[in-house]
Formats: C-alpha cells, sequence, structure tokens
C-alpha cells in the first residue's frame, strides 16, 4: 500500500474515531450532564430538606446557584458557606431554630451546618409566603421584607412565569437560575428525593 493511501486511511480512521465519540456522548448524554451538574453532599441535602419539608432537587439547586458547592466561599457582600447566608441571617436562624455551638468558621467549611442552617431559613420563609416556593427564593434573595412589599404592592405577583417582573434584576436572574437547575436536577436525578 503506497504512502498517500496510509495517510487517507489513518485519516479516515480518525475521523471515524472521532465519530464514534461524539456519537457516545449524544447518547451517554446523561453521563454527560450528571458530569456537568453534579450533586454533592445528597446525604445531608436529602436530610435538611427532609427536616424543613423541603424537595431535595430544590436545595441542590440552591446551593449550585449560590457557591457551585465550593465550601469557605465568602461572597463579597459578606455571604458565607454553601448556601451563602448573611452573618446575622445565621444567627438569628441558630436562635430561632434553637441550634447549639455554630459559629462562622462552621458555617464557611462544614457544608452540614451550611446545609441546615440554610434549608431551616428555606423553610420558614416558605412557611411565611404560605408555600409559594418562587417567592420564598426570591426572599432568600432579596430579603423577605422586599418581597413581601412586591406582592403587596403589586409589582410582582410570586409567579414562575412573570418573574422578570421582579424588581431587583440580581433577584430576577437568581430565581431564574435556581429553576433552571431545580428542573435539570430533576430531570437528571430523579431518584434523588
Amino acid at each position: 500500500m503506497s504512502r498517500m493511501r496510509k495517510g487517507r486511511l489513518r485519516r479516515r480512521l480518525v475521523l471515524a474515531a472521532l465519530i464514534v465519540v461524539i456519537a457516545v456522548l449524544f447518547v451517554r448524554s446523561d453521563w454527560l450532564a450528571r458530569w456537568m451538574y453534579p450533586i454533592h453532599y445528597k446525604d445531608d441535602i436529602r436530610a435538611s430538606a427532609t427536616n424543613y419539608d423541603l424537595e431535595p432537587h430544590l436545595v441542590a439547586a440552591i446551593i449550585r446557584a449560590e457557591s457551585n458547592y465550593e465550601t469557605g466561599k465568602e461572597s463579597k457582600k459578606g455571604a458565607l458557606g454553601l448556601m451563602q447566608l448573611m452573618p446575622t441571617t445565621a444567627e438569628w436562624v441558630v436562635e430561632k431554630a434553637g441550634f447549639q455551638s455554630v459559629n462562622q468558621d462552621m458555617l464557611m467549611h462544614r457544608a452540614d451546618v451550611s446545609i441546615e442552617i440554610g434549608s431551616w431559613y428555606l423553610g420558614a420563609l416558605n412557611d411565611q409566603f404560605d408555600h409559594n416556593m418562587v417567592a420564598s427564593i426570591a426572599a432568600y434573595n432579596a430579603g423577605p421584607g422586599n418581597v413581601r412589599k412586591w406582592l403587596d404592592e403589586g409589582s410582582w405577583d410570586g409567579k414562575l412565569d412573570s418573574s422578570d417582573r421582579i424588581p431587583f434584576g440580581e433577584t430576577r436572574h437568581y430565581v431564574q437560575r435556581v429553576f433552571y437547575y431545580y428542573n435539570k436536577y430533576k430531570d437528571l436525578y430523579p431518584e434523588f428525593r
């Protein structure tokens, strides 16, 4: 066989191998999607979500939106940990819930502590907003006072399909991002309950 034929054959084999790899990635897209959208700390999320009557997928979505599962994270505004709680909010939760011996270092570096405190807070917001989870997610980001004002004034009705009317751009995008991750997680991890 001539060199030219061997070169063409090699290129065809490489092209065929590349097509097979791309096909496998598309056929096995769940594998790729799970790699792109992982859920870490599943046991802690499941336990805390159960404690406060929340969906684990939703808690996971908030963690993804807030910190992308990175412990030790502090926002520019001073929010701490996986679920990015402000220290004053975390102190309030610890006092109201009766948690023992929780400090800012634990909130920053211990996933289980951040998930438990954040889930308690989300559950309290959900109760405060009559189990309107969309309004609760908005309140998690903008604060319950702002969301209550928007609802009372009629500038937003508390529904996901009208989330483009949320007055704060950051909160509008936050709510949309959390529900994007929530739906993605429900599709990819139906067994995670």
